[in-house]
């Protein structure tokens, strides 16, 4: 006889759970304006102007996309430095995650699991521009979600077909 009960393999299927189905570039920007004058310059750092946006979207099939935009922008005294954005998306399966729930795991998890590869990406565009390597901090996903729900600005989600 066997210890296991069907009842519970039942519920065991019912965990939230997210798995991301594919990552991919979706689009990319590195602006260089004066590359021979800022790398001979050294100098002073440059001031970084920092931008994260999310947007997800339920897909036909039933799972859903997630973007992440971040943007950076240096600057010193005597003008640009660098500038670069990238939209970095990944499709995600959900599951076990009820539909109030699932605005923040496709706004706070999905994101966070992006993350590190468009980190990577960021790091690999500037060193090829002939900067050192920008490592952007982690970035704190609830945080910049309970911000824009307190300011009321859209996140950009819908979850029906897009």
């Amino acid at each position: 006889m066997s210890d296991i009960d069907p009842a519970a393999s039942t519920e065991a299927r019912a965990e939230p759970g997210v798995r991301v189905l594919a990552q991919f570039i979706r689009d990319l920007s590195f602006e260089n304006p004066r590359a021979t004058e800022v790398l001979r310059a050294g100098g002073a750092q440059p001031q970084i102007e920092m931008g994260v946006e999310m947007n997800a979207r339920g897909r036909d099939d039933g799972f859903f996309e997630v973007d992440l935009k971040l943007s950076a922008r240096a600057t010193r005294e005597d003008g640009p430095v660098f500038h670069i954005e990238l939209l970095y998306g990944g499709v995600f399966a959900i599951e076990g995650v009820g539909a109030e729930d699932i605005e923040p795991v496709l706004l706070i998890e999905c994101p966070r699991f992006l993350f590190p590869f468009a980190r990577r990406v960021i790091a690999d565009v500037t060193s090829d521009g002939g900067f050192p390597p920008f490592l952007l901090d982690p970035i704190d996903f609830a945080g910049v979600y309970a911000a824009r729900k307190a300011q009321g600005e859209g996140q950009g989600v819908v979850i029906g077909n897009a």
